[in-house]
């Protein structure tokens, strides 16, 4: 088989990894910008724990959020329990576990990116749009939220890219199951782990090379064309 030919197992977790990426990003968006907005524009009793705490898995090892999450989702679990016996949902050691587990690693780079760019818009044009009778939250749909794209549109990508590469959290929550957990990294790691498995292994490296950098060019393009149209409209004004 020639090196560049993907076998079906690997396109399995290709696509699971794309899966669970995808629905990660959606997962976050919401909350990472709403926590970027707040901890840009707001100042109260507790903000630096509330920082903390959402940035504390960038310098956790991998494996004690997954270990948390474990204790937490798993069977015997207490919101892992009260889910299979509510619902018969079960969280561990399924896709949607990796999404919750690579949920949490990626939580901290979409706040960051939306705070950055939340804290960069001019807070004199939102005061004068309120000045004139503007609602709050008409203020951050049609001022904050438009100028503050690009760099919401950034951390989207870099946690699309961070789930993409997340392993620790994921092997530790859901496991490595082929065809149900077994996104990109883990299949690497088990192709490593298996005698003549290194010419997969490698295969498996290249195309998460080339994702990581086609998500990165993708991540610039929109960015510039974001502030292109921004810039096109102040000029306009």
């Amino acid at each position: 088989m020639s090196i560049l030919q993907l076998t079906p197992e690997e396109i399995a977790a290709l696509w699971l990894s794309a899966k669970v990426a995808f629905f990660c990003t959606l997962l976050i968006l919401i909350p990472g910008v709403l926590l970027g907005w707040v901890l840009a524009r707001k100042r109260f009793f507790g903000k630096a724990l509330l920082d903390s705490v959402v940035h504390l898995p960038l310098v956790l090892p991998p494996v004690v959020p997954g270990f948390l999450l474990l204790l937490l989702f798993g069977s015997q679990g207490f919101l892992g329990k009260w889910l299979q016996e509510t619902f018969g949902i079960s969280i561990a050691f399924t896709w949607m576990g990796a999404v919750v587990a690579s949920a949490i690693m990626a939580l901290p780079l979409m706040v960051r990116s939306a705070r950055l760019a939340v804290s960069q818009v001019d807070r004199g044009l939102e005061l004068a749009a309120q000045s004139l009778g503007a609602h709050p939250l008409r203020v951050f749909f049609s001022i904050t939220l438009p100028l503050a794209l690009p760099g919401i549109l950034t951390g989207m990508v870099l946690a699309f890219s961070r789930s993409l590469g997340e392993f620790g959290a994921t092997i530790t929550f859901v496991g490595n199951i082929e065809g149900e957990t077994r996104t990109l990294p883990l299949a690497i790691y088990t192709y490593t782990q298996i005698p003549g498995g290194d010419i997969p292994a490698l295969r498996l490296v290249l195309l998460s090379l080339l994702l990581a950098f086609a998500a990165l060019y993708f991540s610039n393009v929109m960015e510039q064309r974001a502030l292109r149209r921004i810039g096109s409209g102040d000029d306009r004004a």
